[in-house]
C-alpha cells in the first residue's frame, strides 16, 4: 500500500443541507394531530368447542385507543389478575406478612400525627444520666430438685407451676454491684436478649422470671436522677415480652388455611388459645409484689382481646386503681405513663382511663413535698428543681395521650385544675407541651398570667416561657396581643443571668419575633443576644443555639437587602469564632441566598456582605479538606457569582470578577466559573455594542481575554485548561481578536504533551486518551475557521498540533492516535473546499484568504499524504493474530472516511478503498450487518447526480461469508 496524494471530493454544502431536510407533507386542518385519538381495529376470535373445528372472528372499530398505562387503574394489570386467580390456600403461607401488617395497623391506630414513644426514647436516655455506681439485684429461681408426688395430671401440672412461681421470689439471688451507667445498660440489653433466647427455646417460665425480676428493678430509686432512663430500658423488655405472648397466642388461632381477621372477636378464637391466654393471666396474678404484677399484666394487656370484648375496658380501671398502692410518687407516675402508653396502643378510644390516671396523679401530687420524698432527696443530695424534671417525661406522655385530638374545652379544664394546685409550674409546662399549639396560642395572655403567679423555686419561669414560645412558633396568637406577648416574655428572658438559660429561651423567641415583627425588633433581639453572650466568651458554649437563631432569621427574611441592613446581623456572625461552626453558618446563609434570590443583584450591601461570607468559606479550605467539601463550597460561591450582574456596566462587572479571582483562588471550580463568566461577558459586550464605540469595546474585550489567559494556567485540571483555552480562543476569534485567539490555541497545543496517561475522575483513575480524543476533535472543528498567521506559514497550527500528536507517547494497545489522524483528514478535506461549511462573522478564514490557491491546496495534500502514510503503516503493524480485530475495525473506519470525504473518481483512491474493504473482511472480524448496510448506502448514493461512479465501486466491493 504505497502513499499517494489525497483527493478530497468537492462539496456543495447548501445542496447537502437541503437533501437532509425532512419532507413536508401538507395536511388540511383537523386531519391529523399527534394527540388525536387513533382509530384502531380490534379483532376478537371466538373458539368453538373441541368437537367443532371452526372459529368465528369479528372486528369492531373504536374511535379511541386504550392507553396501555391506564389498564392498571381498572384492576386488569397482570399482578392484579394473578392475585385474583391465586389459590386461597396460598394465603396461609403469608401469615408472617399478615401479622406484620396487623402490627403496623395497630401502631397507626392513633394516626400518624401522634408522636410515638419510640421518638422520645433516645431523648430520655440522653438527658437522664448519672456518674454514680448502679446495681442490679436478680432472683432467678432456685436450682433445687423437684419431688414428684402421685396425683392427677392436672393437679400435678398446677402444683409444678405454683412451685416455679414461688421460685421466682424465693430462689437464688444474683447481685451486680458498682456498675457504670453503660455497664448497666449493657446488662439490661443482655437480659432482653436472654428473654428472647429463652422464649425461642420454649422456656416460657424462664422468660417470665426474667420479666418479673426486671420489673422489680423499677421499685429501686437509689440513684434517682437515672430513674427515667431505667424506666425506658426496663419497659423495652416488657414490650418485648408482651409482643411475644400476643404473637404466641395469635399463632394458636391460625389453622392451616385461614388466619384471624384484623378485627377478630373472641368468638373466633379457639379454646386452646383461650386456655393458654388465661394461663398467662393466672400466672401473673400469682405474683406477690405489686409493681412486677402490675407491669407484667400491663405488658400483655392486648391479650384480653382473645378472651372478651370488654376485657381491656375492664382491666384498665383496675390497673389504674392498682397504681394507688405504689407509695413513691415518681415510681407511680412512671407506672401511670406506661399504662397510658399501652392503653393508647390497644384502645386509644378509652379516654376515661387516661383522664383518671392524670387526675389520680394530681391528687397525690402533694406527696412530692412530703417528708418521705424530701428525706430521700437529702440523702441523695438532689435539689428539688432537678427532682421535678424527673417527672417531665411521664407527665408529658400522659398529657400527650389525653390531649390527642381532644376538644379545646379539655384544655380549659386542665388550666383550671392547674390553678387549683397553685399554678404548679411543672404541670403548666406539661400542659403547654401536650395540647395543640393553636389552642395554646389562642390563650397566650392567660398562660402568661398563670406563669407570673407560679412559684419559681421548683421550676424556673423561663422554662415556662420557652414552652410558650415553642407553641407560638407553630401557631399565631391574636394579632392584638403580638407586642404585649413579646414584651412580657422578653422582660423575663433578658433578666436571666445564666447565659445557657438565656440562650435556650432567646433561641425560641427569635422565631416569634421574626414571624410577627420588622427588622427593627429583630435587630433589638440580636443586640440583646450579643450583649448577654459576649462576656466571658459565653457564646463558645452556645454555638448550636446561635446557629439556630441565624437559621430562623434567614428563614423569614428572604430579601437580603433588608437582612444585611439589620445593623447587628454581621456583628452577630462575629460570635462564631470556631472555624468549623462559622463555615457551617456561612454555608447556611449562602444556601438561603441561592434558594430565595430570584433576580440578579448589584446591591453593594448584599455584595460586600456575601463576599465576606464567601471569603470565610474559601479561607477554611486547607490540605485536609475533603474533595466533597470543596465541591460544596465552590458550588455555593459559584451560585453567588452567577447572581451578580451590573447590567450594561461591563467594566464594573469585570472588576467584580477580578476581585473574586483574588479572593477565591484556592477553589478551582470557582476559577473555572469566573473564566466562563468573563467569556460570556465578552460575548454580551459584542452583542450589545453592535459596532458602537468599537475602540472601547475592543479594549474591553482584550481585557476579558487577558483575564482568561492569565487565569487558566493556575488550574490544576489539565483537561479544564485545554477546554478553557479552546473556549476562550473561540471567544477571542468571535470578537476579531486574532492574535489573542492564536495565543490561546498555541497554548492548548503546547499543553497536549503534558496530558498524563491516567486522570482522576470522581476519585477513580481512568485512562485519559478518550478525553484527549474528544478534545482534539473539537479543536479540529475550530481550526477550520482559524486564519493562518501571515508570519507563521500555511497551516502552522495544524502542523504544530500534528507534531505534538506524533511525539505523544500513546498506549501500545490503543488506536486513538490513528483515529485522530483520520479526523485530521476530515479537517483537511474541509479546508480544500472553495467555501467552508461555517464562518465567524467579520473573520476571513483561509477559504477567503487563499481563494483556492493551488499552492495552498498543494500544502494540504502534502499533509494529507503524510497522515495517510501514518495510517497505513499502523494498519500493517496490526497483522498479528491478536490484533486482527483492531485491524478490521480501523480499516473500515478509514474506508468510511474515504467514502465521506475522498474523491473516489481518482483511481488510486478508489483502489485504496477497495483494499480497505477487503482488509476489513479478510479475517472474519467484520460485522456482517454493518458491511451490508454500508454497501446498501453506497448503492443508494450511486443513484444521486454526479455519484454514478459509486455504482462501479459497489460492484468491486464483495461481501464475504463467515462460513
Amino acid at each position: 500500500m504505497a502513499a499517494f496524494p489525497w483527493h478530497a471530493r468537492i462539496r456543495n454544502y447548501a445542496t447537502e443541507f437541503e437533501s437532509c431536510r425532512l419532507e413536508a407533507v401538507s395536511l388540511e386542518f383537523g386531519d391529523y394531530h399527534p394527540l388525536k385519538p387513533i382509530t384502531v381495529t380490534e379483532s376478537k376470535t371466538k373458539k368453538m368447542s373441541r368437537k367443532g373445528s371452526t372459529s368465528s372472528t369479528s372486528s369492531s372499530s373504536s374511535s379511541s385507543v386504550m392507553d396501555p398505562l391506564s389498564s392498571v387503574l381498572d384492576g386488569t394489570d397482570p399482578l392484579s389478575l394473578f392475585a385474583a386467580t391465586a389459590d386461597p390456600v396460598t394465603a396461609a403461607a403469608n401469615l408472617d406478612s399478615t401479622r406484620k401488617k396487623r402490627d403496623k395497623e395497630d401502631h397507626l391506630a392513633v394516626g400518624s400525627d401522634f408522636e410515638p414513644w419510640s421518638s422520645k426514647r433516645g431523648e430520655i436516655l440522653a438527658r437522664y444520666t448519672t456518674t454514680e455506681k448502679l446495681s442490679i439485684n436478680l432472683y432467678m429461681g432456685s436450682e433445687k430438685g423437684k419431688v414428684t408426688t402421685p396425683g392427677s395430671a392436672v393437679s400435678e401440672k398446677v402444683r409444678t407451676r405454683l412451685e416455679e412461681l414461688d421460685d421466682l421470689e424465693e430462689g437464688s439471688q444474683k447481685e451486680l454491684l458498682n456498675l457504670t451507667q453503660q455497664d448497666y445498660i449493657n446488662r439490661i440489653e443482655e437480659l432482653n436478649q436472654s428473654l428472647k433466647d429463652a422464649w425461642s427455646s420454649d422456656q416460657k417460665v424462664k422468660a417470665l422470671k426474667i420479666v418479673i425480676q426486671c420489673s422489680k428493678l423499677l421499685s429501686d430509686t437509689t440513684v434517682i436522677q437515672f430513674y427515667p432512663s431505667k424506666f425506658v430500658l426496663i419497659t423495652d423488655i416488657l414490650d418485648t415480652f408482651g409482643k411475644l405472648v400476643y404473637e404466641r397466642i395469635l399463632s394458636m388461632c391460625v389453622d392451616s388455611r385461614v388466619s384471624l381477621p384484623d378485627n377478630f372477636t373472641p368468638e373466633s378464637v379457639n379454646d386452646t388459645a383461650k386456655e393458654t391466654c388465661l394461663n398467662w393471666f393466672f400466672k401473673i396474678a400469682s405474683i406477690r409484689e405489686l409493681i412486677p404484677r402490675f407491669y407484667v399484666e400491663a405488658a400483655i394487656l392486648k391479650c384480653n382481646k382473645f378472651l372478651s370484648k370488654t376485657g381491656i375496658s375492664e382491666c384498665l380501671p383496675r390497673l389504674t386503681s392498682m397504681i394507688r398502692g405504689i407509695g413513691d410518687p415518681l415510681v407511680a407516675v412512671c407506672a401511670r405513663a406506661y399504662l397510658c402508653r399501652v392503653g393508647m396502643e390497644v384502645a386509644p378510644h378509652l379516654k376515661e382511663s387516661l383522664n383518671k390516671n392524670f387526675f389520680d396523679f394530681l391528687l397525690t401530687f402533694k406527696q412530692i413535698h412530703g417528708d418521705t420524698v424530701q428525706n430521700q432527696l437529702v440523702v441523695q443530695c438532689v435539689e428539688i428543681p432537678l427532682y421535678l424534671t424527673l417527672y417531665s417525661p411521664a407527665i408529658d406522655w400522659i398529657l400527650q395521650c389525653i390531649a390527642y385530638r381532644a376538644p379545646e374545652g379539655l384544655l380549659t379544664e386542665m388550666m383550671e385544675r392547674c390553678k387549683k394546685l397553685g399554678n404548679n409550674a411543672l404541670l403548666l409546662n406539661s400542659v403547654m407541651s401536650a395540647f395543640r399549639a393553636e389552642f395554646i396560642a389562642a390563650r397566650s395572655m392567660d398562660f402568661i398570667a398563670m406563669i407570673k403567679e407560679c412559684d419559681e423555686s421548683g421550676f424556673p419561669k423561663h422554662l415556662l416561657f420557652r414552652s410558650l414560645g415553642l407553641n407560638l412558633a407553630l401557631a399565631d396568637p391574636p394579632e392584638s396581643d403580638h407586642l404585649q406577648i413579646l414584651n412580657e416574655a422578653w422582660k423575663v428572658i433578658t433578666k436571666l443571668k445564666n447565659p445557657q438559660d438565656y440562650i435556650n429561651c432567646a433561641e425560641v423567641w427569635v422565631e416569634y419575633t421574626c414571624r410577627h415583627f420588622t427588622k427593627r425588633e429583630v435587630n433589638t433581639v440580636l443586640a440583646d443576644v450579643i450583649k448577654h453572650m459576649t462576656p466571658d466568651r459565653a457564646f463558645e458554649e452556645a454555638y448550636p443555639q446561635l446557629q439556630s437563631i441565624i437559621q430562623k432569621v434567614i428563614t423569614y427574611f428572604h430579601d437580603f437587602s433588608i437582612l444585611f441592613s439589620v445593623e447587628k446581623f454581621l456583628p452577630f456572625l462575629d460570635m462564631f469564632q470556631k472555624e468549623c461552626v462559622r463555615v457551617e453558618v456561612c454555608k447556611c446563609i449562602m444556601e438561603a441566598f441561592i434558594k430565595h434570590q430570584q433576580e440578579s443583584t448589584k446591591d453593594p450591601v448584599i455584595l460586600n456582605a456575601l463576599l465576606h461570607v464567601c471569603k470565610t468559606m474559601h479561607d477554611s479550605v486547607n490540605a485536609l479538606t475533603l474533595e466533597d467539601e470543596k465541591r460544596t463550597l465552590a458550588a455555593l460561591i459559584n451560585g453567588f457569582i452567577k447572581m451578580v450582574s451590573f447590567g450594561r456596566d461591563f467594566e464594573q462587572q469585570l472588576s467584580f470578577y477580578v476581585e473574586a479571582r483574588s479572593m477565591f483562588c484556592n477553589l478551582e471550580p470557582v476559577l473555572v466559573q469566573l473564566i466562563h463568566s468573563v467569556n460570556q461577558l465578552a460575548m454580551e459586550t459584542r452583542k450589545v455594542m453592535k459596532g458602537n464605540h468599537s475602540r472601547k469595546t475592543a479594549a474591553f474585550v482584550r481585557a476579558c481575554v487577558a483575564f482568561c489567559f492569565i487565569t487558566i494556567p493556575s488550574l490544576g485540571n489539565i483537561f479544564a485548561c485545554l477546554n478553557l483555552y479552546l473556549h476562550s480562543g473561540q471567544v477571542a476569534l468571535a470578537n476579531q481578536c486574532l492574535s489573542q485567539a492564536d495565543a490561546f490555541f498555541k497554548a492548548a497545543v503546547s499543553l497536549v504533551p503534558e496530558v498524563p496517561k491516567m486522570i482522576n475522575i470522581d476519585g477513580k483513575m481512568r485512562p485519559s486518551e478518550t478525553f484527549l480524543l474528544e478534545f482534539l476533535c473539537n479543536f479540529f472543528s475550530t481550526l477550520l475557521i482559524v486564519p493562518d498567521h501571515p508570519e507563521q506559514g500555511v497551516l502552522f497550527l495544524v502542523r504544530g498540533l500534528l507534531n505534538v500528536i506524533q511525539d505523544y507517547t500513546w498506549e501500545e494497545n490503543c488506536d486513538d492516535k490513528i483515529r485522530i489522524y483520520t479526523n485530521v483528514l476530515h479537517l483537511l478535506s474541509a479546508m480544500t473546499q472553495e467555501t467552508y461549511i461555517y464562518h465567524v462573522d467579520k473573520v476571513d478564514s483561509n477559504d477567503t484568504l487563499y481563494g483556492g490557491d493551488s499552492k495552498f491546496l498543494a500544502e494540504i495534500n502534502k499533509v494529507c499524504e503524510t497522515v495517510i502514510t501514518q495510517i497505513l503503516d499502523h494498519l500493517k503493524t496490526l497483522g498479528k493474530d491478536e490484533t486482527l480485530k483492531r485491524q478490521s475495525q480501523l480499516a473500515l473506519y478509514f474506508f468510511n472516511t474515504i467514502l465521506a470525504h475522498g474523491d473516489l473518481r481518482n483511481n488510486k483512491l478508489n483502489q485504496l478503498s477497495v483494499n480497505l474493504w477487503n482488509l476489513a473482511q479478510k479475517h472474519g472480524f467484520a460485522d456482517t450487518k454493518t458491511m451490508v448496510k454500508t454497501l446498501e448506502y453506497i448503492k443508494k448514493r450511486s443513484k444521486q447526480p454526479e455519484m454514478s461512479h459509486f455504482a462501479e465501486l459497489a460492484i468491486r466491493l464483495p461481501l464475504q461469508s463467515r462460513t
